[in-house]
Parts: structure tokens; sequence; C-alpha cells
């Protein structure tokens, strides 16, 4: 979501960074064309990773459209290297981070860009999902589920920076600022002028719906009560013990 994207790469820390992690679902907004030449300017300091959205759109073809119909229709806007470029993007990333050692980057999960995982998910879920991942990463971004946490399981630390432009809870964008510090992660926010926003993305884009969906989450009209009640059967919790999911 542009608007919020040009906010966060605003920020003081954002444009000091020496990289800046894009952990997927890169396009799937109302603006799908100018969010990529936004995030292209960014050069090398950019680290792209695919996320589900963007898996589904570079596969895109009549009759295999995204179920969600915003990226069915951001799909329909790029061209053949476009799809082709977003159909190229690793799954996961892993980085030196000053104070971290390697941290892995990755979309929802490190095995699965759609597998569900939350802060208040059981132990033995984490388990599962954390089981690949190499002796020396100790550090974990995910996203997926646009819900900031950090928790420590595992003797990993899980981070969620929360989502940019489509986030639960409260409105505004969410992020992470990693290293600074010693090594620290901070959860960041960035306000905006949601009106400004709303209208903005109504007036440049040719979406049909692009008013519908600026107003349910550039407003955050979902909360992240809603949004874990929706999400947690995804990570198991209500599957008895020695059962398939």
């Amino acid at each position: 979501m542009l608007p919020a994207l040009e906010a966060v790469l605003a920020e003081p820390d954002v444009r000091a960074a020496d990289r800046i992690v894009l952990t997927g679902d890169l396009l799937a907004g109302p603006l799908p064309r100018q969010t990529l030449a936004r995030l292209r300017a960014l050069g090398d300091r950019a680290v792209w990773i695919s996320g589900n959205a963007d898996r589904e759109m570079a596969a895109a073809r009549p009759g295999n459209e995204p179920a969600d119909p915003m990226d069915a229709w951001a799909a329909g806007q790029l061209g053949p290297d476009e799809l082709e470029f977003l159909g190229s993007l690793p799954a996961t990333v892993t980085l030196e981070v000053a104070g971290l050692g390697p941290v892995l980057f990755c979309h929802a999960t490190p095995r699965n860009d759609t597998e569900v995982a939350l802060v208040d998910s059981r132990p033995e879920r984490w388990a599962e999902v954390l089981a690949g991942v190499p002796d020396a990463v100790r550090t974990v971004v995910c996203g997926h589920t646009h819900m900031p946490f950090v928790r420590f399981t595992h003797g990993r630390l899980v981070v969620n920076p929360g989502s940019v432009g489509m986030p639960y809870g409260r409105p505004g964008a969410h992020w992470a600022l990693l290293g600074p510090g010693g090594g620290a992660v901070t959860l960041r926010h960035t306000a905006f002028d949601h009106e400004a926003a709303c209208a903005r993305i109504a007036r440049e884009s040719d979406s049909p719906s692009a008013a519908a969906w600026a107003d349910t989450y550039v407003r955050a009209r979902y909360s992240a009560e809603e949004a874990l009640a929706a999400f947690g059967p995804g990570d198991g919790r209500n599957t008895a013990p020695g059962t398939d999911g």
C-alpha cells in the first residue's frame, strides 16, 4: 500500500539502514505498478522475499487467478517480465545482522509461505515450523499474519514486524528495526494521514474496488482479536494430540 510504504521509507532509521528486507506480499494492492517502481528505486539496499500473494500472482493465468479479488486484479496490471520477477523471488534469505548473527527472513514460516504460527501458538507448533532452521540461526523474522510480535521459543527469537500496508489491530504502518544498539530488535509503528491515503488510492488506482479496499485496510477495520480468531485454527490448536490436522 503505497502511501504507507512511502511513510515508512521516509523514517530516518529506514533512510539510514544498510538493508531494507521486504518479507513478501509486496504488490497485492491497488497500486501495484507504482509500488514496484518505488521498491525498485531502493536498488541494492532492498532484499526481496516472496510471499504467498507474490507466488500466486506470478502463476496467474486465465482460470488460475489468485483467490483474492484484489490480488487477481493486481496480477493483471503487471507485464510478463514483472510477473516473472515476482516468480523468481526466494522464499528465505539469511543475513548477518550486527549483534544478532545470522538472521533468517521469510514470509510465513521458514518452510512454507502460508503456514500459520502466532504469538500464542503452542510450543509444539513452533518446534515443528523451526525444525529445519540451521543451529547457527538464533533469530527468525517472519510475517504473513499482519500482527506484530516478538516471542522467544526453543532458544530462538521470533520476530513478526506486522504489516506496512494491511495492518490488523490499529491503523498505521508496522515494521521492525534490527541491529542498532548491540543487536536490538525494535517493533516500530509509523503514523500517516489515513484520509489523504484513502483519497489518493481511490484517485490513482484503476481498481473498481480501490476505495472499499482502502477503507478496510488503511483504516484497519479488522481488530487483532478478529485476526487471531481467523488465523488461530490454522496452527492446529484445535487438533487433538495424536491426530492429523
